[in-house]
Protein backbone atom coordinates (compact mmCIF):
# COMPACT_ATOMS: atom_id res chain seq x y z
CA UNK A 1 0.00 0.00 0.00
CA UNK A 2 1.19 3.38 -0.80
CA UNK A 3 1.37 6.01 2.33
CA UNK A 4 -1.07 7.61 0.84
CA UNK A 5 -3.53 4.74 0.95
CA UNK A 6 -2.31 3.69 4.37
CA UNK A 7 -3.49 7.67 5.03
CA UNK A 8 -6.53 8.05 3.82
CA UNK A 9 -8.17 4.72 5.65
CA UNK A 10 -7.44 6.24 8.41
CA UNK A 11 -10.72 9.09 7.77
CA UNK A 12 -13.56 6.67 9.15
CA UNK A 13 -16.85 7.73 10.03
CA UNK A 14 -16.53 8.65 14.00
CA UNK A 15 -19.24 8.71 16.77
CA UNK A 16 -19.13 12.23 16.99
CA UNK A 17 -20.44 12.57 13.56
CA UNK A 18 -23.84 10.67 14.78
CA UNK A 19 -27.00 12.80 15.30
CA UNK A 20 -28.39 11.78 18.27
CA UNK A 21 -31.55 10.02 16.56
CA UNK A 22 -28.87 7.57 14.87
CA UNK A 23 -28.34 6.66 18.64
CA UNK A 24 -31.33 7.29 20.85
CA UNK A 25 -32.51 4.13 21.99
CA UNK A 26 -30.62 2.34 19.90
CA UNK A 27 -28.53 -0.78 20.85
CA UNK A 28 -24.64 0.15 19.84
CA UNK A 29 -23.00 -3.55 19.51
CA UNK A 30 -19.54 -2.17 20.60
CA UNK A 31 -16.09 -3.83 20.05
CA UNK A 32 -13.88 -3.22 22.96
CA UNK A 33 -10.26 -4.44 23.41
CA UNK A 34 -10.97 -6.13 27.49
CA UNK A 35 -8.11 -8.25 26.78
CA UNK A 36 -6.63 -7.61 30.02
CA UNK A 37 -4.13 -8.92 32.62
CA UNK A 38 -5.94 -11.59 35.02
CA UNK A 39 -4.94 -12.63 38.45
CA UNK A 40 -6.15 -15.17 41.70
CA UNK A 41 -7.87 -18.07 40.44
CA UNK A 42 -11.62 -19.41 40.69
CA UNK A 43 -14.09 -16.74 42.17
CA UNK A 44 -11.08 -14.61 43.46
CA UNK A 45 -9.45 -14.03 40.14
CA UNK A 46 -9.74 -10.21 38.87
CA UNK A 47 -8.23 -7.60 36.82
CA UNK A 48 -4.77 -7.19 37.35
CA UNK A 49 -4.44 -3.76 35.27
CA UNK A 50 -7.57 -2.11 33.88
CA UNK A 51 -5.95 0.46 31.87
CA UNK A 52 -8.04 -0.51 28.11
CA UNK A 53 -11.30 -1.09 30.11
CA UNK A 54 -10.63 2.75 31.78
CA UNK A 55 -9.65 3.50 27.77
CA UNK A 56 -12.98 2.18 26.56
CA UNK A 57 -15.19 4.48 29.40
CA UNK A 58 -15.24 7.96 27.36
CA UNK A 59 -16.53 5.63 24.18
CA UNK A 60 -19.28 3.86 26.63
CA UNK A 61 -20.29 7.57 28.58
CA UNK A 62 -20.99 9.07 25.27
CA UNK A 63 -23.62 6.54 24.21
CA UNK A 64 -25.23 6.30 27.78
CA UNK A 65 -25.49 10.08 28.07
CA UNK A 66 -27.30 9.74 24.53
CA UNK A 67 -29.51 7.18 25.91
CA UNK A 68 -28.30 4.43 23.81
CA UNK A 69 -28.27 0.74 25.01
CA UNK A 70 -23.94 -0.26 24.93
CA UNK A 71 -23.62 -4.15 24.42
CA UNK A 72 -19.90 -4.68 24.59
CA UNK A 73 -17.88 -7.25 22.87
CA UNK A 74 -14.12 -8.54 23.67
CA UNK A 75 -11.67 -11.69 23.17
CA UNK A 76 -9.69 -12.65 26.37
CA UNK A 77 -6.07 -14.42 26.54
CA UNK A 78 -6.40 -17.20 23.67
CA UNK A 79 -8.85 -20.06 24.73
CA UNK A 80 -9.21 -23.04 22.39
CA UNK A 81 -12.80 -23.18 23.46
CA UNK A 82 -14.92 -22.38 26.83
CA UNK A 83 -12.24 -21.89 29.57
CA UNK A 84 -13.08 -20.82 33.23
CA UNK A 85 -10.36 -19.13 34.16
CA UNK A 86 -10.68 -17.10 31.09
CA UNK A 87 -14.22 -15.64 31.22
CA UNK A 88 -15.16 -12.12 31.19
CA UNK A 89 -16.79 -12.52 34.71
CA UNK A 90 -13.89 -10.52 36.96
CA UNK A 91 -13.67 -8.03 33.63
CA UNK A 92 -17.44 -7.38 34.28
CA UNK A 93 -17.07 -6.87 37.66
CA UNK A 94 -13.78 -4.42 36.93
CA UNK A 95 -16.07 -2.51 34.66
CA UNK A 96 -19.13 -2.23 36.59
CA UNK A 97 -17.05 -0.43 39.75
CA UNK A 98 -15.63 2.07 36.93
CA UNK A 99 -18.62 3.16 35.64
CA UNK A 100 -20.42 3.29 38.90
CA UNK A 101 -23.48 1.59 37.24
CA UNK A 102 -25.01 -2.17 36.71
CA UNK A 103 -23.32 -4.10 34.06
CA UNK A 104 -25.15 -7.18 33.16
CA UNK A 105 -22.93 -10.33 32.20
CA UNK A 106 -24.15 -12.52 29.51
CA UNK A 107 -22.57 -15.65 30.20
CA UNK A 108 -23.94 -17.20 27.44
CA UNK A 109 -25.36 -14.33 25.04
CA UNK A 110 -26.81 -17.09 22.22
CA UNK A 111 -29.08 -18.72 24.41
CA UNK A 112 -32.95 -17.58 25.08
CA UNK A 113 -32.03 -16.45 28.40
CA UNK A 114 -29.05 -14.80 27.17
CA UNK A 115 -31.08 -13.09 24.22
CA UNK A 116 -33.45 -12.49 26.94
CA UNK A 117 -30.98 -10.82 29.45
CA UNK A 118 -29.49 -8.61 26.83
CA UNK A 119 -33.06 -7.13 25.76
CA UNK A 120 -33.78 -6.00 28.98
CA UNK A 121 -31.01 -4.37 29.69
CA UNK A 122 -31.27 -0.87 29.87
CA UNK A 123 -27.69 0.25 30.51
CA UNK A 124 -24.45 -1.75 29.78
CA UNK A 125 -24.13 -5.47 28.94
CA UNK A 126 -20.70 -7.45 28.47
CA UNK A 127 -20.77 -10.35 26.52
CA UNK A 128 -18.72 -13.76 27.18
CA UNK A 129 -15.23 -13.86 25.81
CA UNK A 130 -15.58 -13.91 21.95
CA UNK A 131 -13.31 -16.20 21.08
CA UNK A 132 -14.87 -19.02 23.24
CA UNK A 133 -16.67 -19.92 19.84
CA UNK A 134 -13.74 -20.32 16.89
CA UNK A 135 -16.62 -18.30 14.44
CA UNK A 136 -14.91 -15.24 15.85
CA UNK A 137 -11.40 -15.80 14.61
CA UNK A 138 -12.30 -17.53 11.46
CA UNK A 139 -14.94 -14.95 10.73
CA UNK A 140 -17.55 -16.91 10.22
CA UNK A 141 -20.56 -15.15 8.67
CA UNK A 142 -23.16 -16.87 10.54
CA UNK A 143 -20.97 -16.02 14.36
CA UNK A 144 -21.24 -12.76 12.90
CA UNK A 145 -24.82 -12.84 12.06
CA UNK A 146 -25.36 -14.36 15.69
CA UNK A 147 -23.25 -11.35 17.25
CA UNK A 148 -24.32 -8.39 14.91
CA UNK A 149 -28.24 -9.25 16.51
CA UNK A 150 -27.22 -8.32 19.48
CA UNK A 151 -27.21 -4.30 18.00
CA UNK A 152 -28.80 -1.90 16.26
CA UNK A 153 -25.71 0.14 15.16
CA UNK A 154 -21.86 -0.85 15.10
CA UNK A 155 -19.10 0.83 17.53
CA UNK A 156 -15.48 0.14 16.59
CA UNK A 157 -13.27 0.57 19.94
CA UNK A 158 -10.83 -1.99 19.92
CA UNK A 159 -7.82 -0.18 18.40
CA UNK A 160 -5.34 -3.45 19.16
CA UNK A 161 -8.03 -5.61 17.51
CA UNK A 162 -8.42 -3.76 14.13
CA UNK A 163 -5.36 -5.53 12.67
CA UNK A 164 -7.73 -9.07 12.68
CA UNK A 165 -10.47 -9.56 9.99
CA UNK A 166 -12.38 -11.39 12.49
CA UNK A 167 -16.41 -11.41 13.23
CA UNK A 168 -16.33 -9.12 15.83
CA UNK A 169 -14.12 -6.53 13.71
CA UNK A 170 -15.27 -6.94 10.18
CA UNK A 171 -18.24 -9.81 9.60
CA UNK A 172 -20.71 -7.48 11.55
CA UNK A 173 -20.21 -4.17 9.75
CA UNK A 174 -22.44 -6.52 6.93
CA UNK A 175 -25.31 -6.61 9.36
CA UNK A 176 -25.37 -3.02 10.92
CA UNK A 177 -25.35 0.96 10.22
CA UNK A 178 -24.21 3.06 11.07
CA UNK A 179 -20.21 1.63 11.69
CA UNK A 180 -18.27 3.93 13.23
CA UNK A 181 -15.40 4.77 15.31
CA UNK A 182 -15.12 5.33 18.59
CA UNK A 183 -13.50 7.67 21.01
CA UNK A 184 -10.42 5.76 21.90
CA UNK A 185 -10.27 4.40 17.77
CA UNK A 186 -10.59 8.25 17.18
CA UNK A 187 -7.73 9.13 18.80
CA UNK A 188 -5.62 6.30 17.88
CA UNK A 189 -6.34 7.31 13.94
CA UNK A 190 -5.79 11.01 14.66
CA UNK A 191 -2.42 10.35 16.45
CA UNK A 192 -1.28 8.07 13.51
CA UNK A 193 -1.97 10.24 11.11
CA UNK A 194 0.95 12.18 12.50
CA UNK A 195 2.79 9.47 11.13
CA UNK A 196 1.57 8.64 7.96
CA UNK A 197 0.76 11.92 6.81
CA UNK A 198 3.96 14.20 5.84
CA UNK A 199 5.85 13.63 9.69
CA UNK A 200 8.51 15.84 10.96
CA UNK A 201 11.61 14.17 9.71
CA UNK A 202 13.79 12.65 10.54
CA UNK A 203 11.49 9.92 11.38
CA UNK A 204 12.82 6.96 13.57
CA UNK A 205 11.62 4.11 14.07
CA UNK A 206 12.82 1.40 17.13
CA UNK A 207 11.88 -1.98 16.70
CA UNK A 208 11.75 -4.60 19.53
CA UNK A 209 10.29 -8.27 20.15
CA UNK A 210 11.36 -11.35 20.33
CA UNK A 211 11.30 -12.66 16.73
CA UNK A 212 11.09 -11.53 13.43
CA UNK A 213 8.69 -14.52 11.73
CA UNK A 214 6.47 -12.66 10.08
CA UNK A 215 7.55 -9.38 10.87
CA UNK A 216 10.48 -8.98 7.71
CA UNK A 217 8.12 -7.20 5.27
CA UNK A 218 6.82 -4.96 8.33
CA UNK A 219 10.69 -3.69 8.67
CA UNK A 220 10.91 -3.54 5.11
CA UNK A 221 7.48 -1.10 5.31
CA UNK A 222 8.90 0.68 8.02
CA UNK A 223 12.51 1.02 6.39
CA UNK A 224 10.22 2.54 3.30
CA UNK A 225 8.82 5.59 5.14
CA UNK A 226 11.71 5.89 8.23
CA UNK A 227 14.61 7.78 7.95
CA UNK A 228 16.12 5.40 10.41
CA UNK A 229 14.90 1.97 11.92
CA UNK A 230 16.71 0.78 14.83
CA UNK A 231 16.38 -2.58 16.13
CA UNK A 232 16.35 -4.47 19.92
CA UNK A 233 15.53 -7.25 21.19
CA UNK A 234 15.48 -11.19 20.06
CA UNK A 235 14.63 -9.71 16.60
CA UNK A 236 18.13 -8.04 16.30
CA UNK A 237 19.74 -11.46 16.75
CA UNK A 238 19.05 -12.85 13.05
CA UNK A 239 20.29 -9.86 11.88
CA UNK A 240 23.39 -9.74 13.96
CA UNK A 241 24.13 -13.23 12.65
CA UNK A 242 23.11 -12.45 8.85
CA UNK A 243 25.36 -9.65 9.79
CA UNK A 244 28.57 -11.94 10.11
CA UNK A 245 28.43 -11.63 13.97
CA UNK A 246 29.43 -14.46 17.03
CA UNK A 247 25.83 -14.76 19.02
CA UNK A 248 26.62 -17.76 20.98
CA UNK A 249 23.68 -19.71 22.71
CA UNK A 250 21.32 -16.66 21.84
CA UNK A 251 17.75 -17.03 20.37
CA UNK A 252 17.94 -16.72 16.57
CA UNK A 253 15.76 -17.64 13.58
CA UNK A 254 18.16 -19.56 11.50
CA UNK A 255 15.33 -20.47 8.27
CA UNK A 256 15.17 -16.40 7.96
CA UNK A 257 18.74 -15.31 8.29
CA UNK A 258 19.32 -15.33 4.30
CA UNK A 259 16.13 -12.82 4.46
CA UNK A 260 17.68 -10.69 7.06
CA UNK A 261 21.18 -10.64 5.01
CA UNK A 262 19.21 -9.84 1.73
CA UNK A 263 17.17 -6.92 3.24
CA UNK A 264 20.76 -5.74 5.14
CA UNK A 265 22.21 -5.78 2.03
CA UNK A 266 18.86 -3.66 0.43
CA UNK A 267 18.75 -1.08 3.11
CA UNK A 268 21.76 -1.44 5.61
CA UNK A 269 22.02 2.27 5.55
CA UNK A 270 18.84 2.97 7.29
CA UNK A 271 18.96 -0.11 9.56
CA UNK A 272 20.79 -0.07 12.75
CA UNK A 273 21.61 -2.75 14.86
CA UNK A 274 23.02 -2.66 18.59
CA UNK A 275 26.50 -1.92 18.72
CA UNK A 276 27.08 -3.87 21.92
CA UNK A 277 24.56 -6.23 24.24
CA UNK A 278 23.88 -7.95 27.64
CA UNK A 279 24.87 -11.34 27.77
CA UNK A 280 23.85 -14.19 30.40
CA UNK A 281 24.53 -17.85 30.75
CA UNK A 282 20.82 -18.10 31.99
CA UNK A 283 17.42 -16.59 31.50
CA UNK A 284 16.59 -15.83 35.16
CA UNK A 285 15.55 -12.77 37.52
CA UNK A 286 18.85 -11.87 38.73
CA UNK A 287 21.35 -14.14 36.60
CA UNK A 288 25.12 -12.95 36.44
CA UNK A 289 25.29 -10.22 33.25
CA UNK A 290 27.82 -8.39 31.25
CA UNK A 291 27.67 -5.82 28.37
CA UNK A 292 30.14 -7.15 25.82
CA UNK A 293 30.44 -6.31 21.95
CA UNK A 294 27.61 -7.42 19.75
CA UNK A 295 30.26 -9.08 17.69
CA UNK A 296 31.72 -10.85 20.12
CA UNK A 297 29.38 -12.84 22.23
CA UNK A 298 31.17 -16.41 22.84
CA UNK A 299 28.92 -20.21 23.17
CA UNK A 300 27.58 -20.74 25.89
CA UNK A 301 26.27 -16.99 26.55
CA UNK A 302 23.18 -15.52 25.37
CA UNK A 303 21.89 -12.07 24.18
CA UNK A 304 19.01 -11.11 26.28
CA UNK A 305 19.31 -7.10 26.11
CA UNK A 306 20.74 -4.37 24.46
CA UNK A 307 23.97 -2.35 26.13
CA UNK A 308 24.60 0.63 27.28
CA UNK A 309 26.37 1.98 24.15
CA UNK A 310 22.97 0.91 22.43
CA UNK A 311 20.83 2.39 24.37
CA UNK A 312 23.01 6.14 24.28
CA UNK A 313 23.25 5.61 20.36
CA UNK A 314 19.73 5.11 20.03
CA UNK A 315 19.01 7.94 22.42
CA UNK A 316 20.79 10.11 20.18
CA UNK A 317 18.70 9.07 16.75
CA UNK A 318 15.25 10.38 18.73
CA UNK A 319 16.36 13.05 20.11
CA UNK A 320 17.40 14.25 16.44
CA UNK A 321 14.26 13.09 15.41
CA UNK A 322 10.90 14.99 14.53
CA UNK A 323 8.84 12.07 15.02
CA UNK A 324 9.58 8.48 16.89
CA UNK A 325 7.92 5.41 16.79
CA UNK A 326 8.13 2.73 19.25
CA UNK A 327 7.29 -0.65 19.54
CA UNK A 328 8.52 -3.44 21.63
CA UNK A 329 11.22 -4.17 24.02
CA UNK A 330 14.89 -4.10 23.56
CA UNK A 331 15.45 -7.20 25.81
CA UNK A 332 13.74 -9.34 28.08
CA UNK A 333 11.68 -7.12 29.87
CA UNK A 334 10.06 -9.37 31.84
CA UNK A 335 12.98 -10.40 33.66
CA UNK A 336 15.43 -8.03 35.44
CA UNK A 337 18.08 -7.11 35.28
CA UNK A 338 17.44 -7.91 31.77
CA UNK A 339 14.87 -4.88 31.71
CA UNK A 340 17.49 -1.88 31.99
CA UNK A 341 17.92 -1.14 28.04
CA UNK A 342 13.77 -0.96 27.69
CA UNK A 343 13.60 1.43 31.04
CA UNK A 344 16.34 3.43 30.05
CA UNK A 345 14.94 3.74 26.63
CA UNK A 346 11.29 4.79 27.71
CA UNK A 347 12.90 7.48 29.86
CA UNK A 348 14.95 9.19 26.64
CA UNK A 349 12.11 9.15 24.50
CA UNK A 350 9.94 10.96 27.29
CA UNK A 351 13.30 13.52 26.83
CA UNK A 352 12.72 13.32 22.69
CA UNK A 353 9.21 13.90 23.39
CA UNK A 354 9.46 17.44 25.68
CA UNK A 355 12.48 18.85 23.21
CA UNK A 356 9.62 18.81 20.74
CA UNK A 357 9.22 15.30 19.00
CA UNK A 358 6.09 13.84 18.36
CA UNK A 359 6.61 10.29 20.00
CA UNK A 360 4.36 7.41 19.60
CA UNK A 361 4.64 3.98 21.60
CA UNK A 362 3.24 0.85 20.95
CA UNK A 363 3.05 -2.82 22.61
CA UNK A 364 2.56 -4.36 25.96
CA UNK A 365 5.97 -4.05 27.13
CA UNK A 366 7.08 -1.09 25.79
CA UNK A 367 4.07 1.21 27.42
CA UNK A 368 4.41 -1.06 30.53
CA UNK A 369 8.16 0.36 30.77
CA UNK A 370 7.25 3.85 30.37
CA UNK A 371 4.08 3.20 33.35
CA UNK A 372 6.44 2.18 35.49
CA UNK A 373 9.08 4.69 34.57
CA UNK A 374 5.97 7.12 35.72
CA UNK A 375 6.44 8.48 32.27
CA UNK A 376 3.49 7.31 30.18
CA UNK A 377 2.01 10.34 30.27
CA UNK A 378 5.56 12.26 28.84
CA UNK A 379 5.20 11.02 25.23
CA UNK A 380 2.56 12.15 22.61
CA UNK A 381 0.99 9.09 22.28
CA UNK A 382 0.31 5.48 23.91
CA UNK A 383 -0.96 3.36 21.60
CA UNK A 384 -3.34 0.53 22.70
CA UNK A 385 -2.73 -1.88 19.96
CA UNK A 386 0.82 -3.05 19.28
CA UNK A 387 0.27 -4.98 16.24
CA UNK A 388 -2.43 -2.77 15.04
CA UNK A 389 0.20 -0.30 15.74
CA UNK A 390 2.95 -1.65 13.68
CA UNK A 391 1.24 -2.55 11.15
CA UNK A 392 -0.39 0.39 10.20
CA UNK A 393 3.04 2.51 9.89
CA UNK A 394 4.55 -0.29 8.35
CA UNK A 395 1.64 0.52 5.74
CA UNK A 396 -0.56 -2.58 6.06
CA UNK A 397 -4.42 -2.00 6.22
CA UNK A 398 -6.11 -2.83 9.09
CA UNK A 399 -9.63 -4.24 8.13
CA UNK A 400 -11.36 -3.24 11.20
CA UNK A 401 -10.71 -0.07 9.98
CA UNK A 402 -11.44 -0.23 6.43
CA UNK A 403 -14.66 -2.02 7.35
CA UNK A 404 -16.10 1.07 8.81
CA UNK A 405 -18.47 3.85 7.47
CA UNK A 406 -16.55 6.57 5.37
CA UNK A 407 -17.07 9.89 6.87
CA UNK A 408 -19.72 11.93 5.61
CA UNK A 409 -19.87 14.78 3.53
CA UNK A 410 -20.45 18.19 5.09
CA UNK A 411 -23.92 19.12 6.00
CA UNK A 412 -24.88 15.20 4.92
Amino acid sequence: MTPGGAASALSRLSIDDLDRSEVSGRRAFVRVDFNVPLEGAGPDRRVASDMRIRAALPTVRWLLERDARVVLASHLGRPKGPDPALTMAPVAERLEELLGLEVAYAAEPFGPEGAERIDAARGVTLLENLRFDPGEKTNDPEFARRLAARGDFFVQDAFGACHRAHASTVGVTRHLRPCAAGKLVGRELAAFRHLLEEPRRPFVAVLGGAKIAGKLETVRGLLERCDRVCLGGGMANTFLLARGAEVGDSLVEPDLVEAARALLDERGDALELPPDVVVARELRAGAAASAVSADEVEPGWRILDVGPRTVAGYGRRVAEAGTVFWNGPLGVFETPPFDAGTRAFAELLAAATRAGAFTVAGGGDSIAALEESGRIGDVSHASTGGGAALELVSGAPLPGVEALDPPRAAGA
